[in-house]
């Protein structure tokens, strides 16, 4: 059964086109490296919630939008070796420098799911 990592990321609406520069190189890198699919999702129809929402979740402030991204892969020891792979590809080290992160990385929500139901 497949397996997600997936993301919820505040990014300054100032900052799209560098977000979707960077985005846009890392999918590539993860494809190349064996990913089944990257995609990165912003937000269209989302609104603060009573209790629980994504901009909530993120505590998105004013001029920011949120992004739902999620990386496919066939299992999660597939996820780890891509993982792997990416992290020492030299094309990746300039992107992780979190002082040059078109978004505030600390307000990032990631993590790893076990596909359920794929129909």
């Amino acid at each position: 059964m497949a397996y997600v990592d997936g993301f919820l990321t505040p990014v300054p609406k100032n900052k799209l086109a560098a977000y979707k520069r960077v985005a846009t190189k890392m999918g590539r890198i993860m494809r190349e490296h064996g990913a089944l699919e990257f995609r990165e999702c912003v937000a269209d129809d989302v609104k603060w919630g009573k209790r629980t929402s994504f901009p909530r979740a993120v505590k998105q402030r004013a001029g920011e939008t949120v992004f739902f991204s999620y990386i496919v892969f066939k299992s999660r020891a597939h996820r780890d070796r891509v993982n792997a792979r990416v992290m020492k590809d030299k094309r990746v080290l300039p992107m992780m420098d979190p002082k040059t992160f078109p978004f505030d990385g600390k307000r990032m929500i990631y993590g790893g799911f076990r596909v359920l139901v794929d129909k």
